[in-house]
């Protein structure tokens, strides 16, 4: 059966809101890409008709939606974009496991590719709750938060995690200021492992 209502709370920067049914019930959780291919973006207030699922966690989503008149128009193949995705879990991996290496041939310091480890992962779990939060409607980490993780090495982590999520990803003012982070952390520890400056804090936490 499909229902009608009023979307409400949209945030377009997220893509996302909420849909009040007429009559009453419980509202639904709308996502732009609930809506057929070709349509405009929603706005606070658009009528429109949709079919009510309810998500494994218990949540009730608008499917199949249209803007209320919007007949369904046929969806075309897009275009195959000629670049190739980036393959963020192999990058983000392989730094990590880069750099596991280079402790164990005593060509990195043990103490920055342990760094590296925890950052990751903390970065990994901050996208895995941010991810969460977007769906849920809930509080959300801040981007600067994010971006302050990974430029502490937390990158690695955070291009598993948004391959993983399919997580800022699309957002080009976050990734372009994401790849400057992990570039910025790279060209740090290169110096401070050029310079020697790595070894020395090594030895002064280790008390060598």
């Amino acid at each position: 059966m499909r229902l009608v209502g009023r979307i409400t709370d949209w945030n377009d920067d997220k893509g996302f809101g909420f849909v009040v049914p007429h009559g009453g019930g419980v509202r639904a959780f709308v996502h732009v890409k609930a809506f057929p291919f070709g349509s405009r973006r929603p706005v606070e207030g658009d009528l429109i008709s949709y079919a009510a699922a309810t998500d494994p966690r218990g949540r009730t989503n608008a499917t199949d939606v249209r803007f209320a008149g919007q007949r369904m128009v046929e969806r075309r193949e897009p275009r195959r974009d000629s670049r190739r995705p980036v393959p963020r879990r192999l990058l983000g991996v392989g730094f990590l496991l880069a750099a596991m290496a280079g402790a164990w041939l005593d060509k990195v310091p043990a103490v920055i590719a342990i760094a590296y480890a925890g950052m990751s992962f903390v970065s990994y779990l901050a996208y895995w709750r941010d991810k969460d939060a977007a769906g849920e409607g809930a509080q959300r980490i801040p981007e600067l938060k994010l971006h302050f993780f990974d430029l502490l090495g937390g990158w690695p982590g955070a291009l598993v995690a948004q391959q993983q999520f399919r997580h800022k990803t699309v957002k080009a003012s976050f990734q372009s200021l994401f790849w400057m982070t992990a570039l910025a952390n790279i060209a740090l520890f290169a110096a401070m492992t050029y310079s020697g400056a790595t070894h020395a804090i090594t030895e002064l936490l280790l008390g060598g």
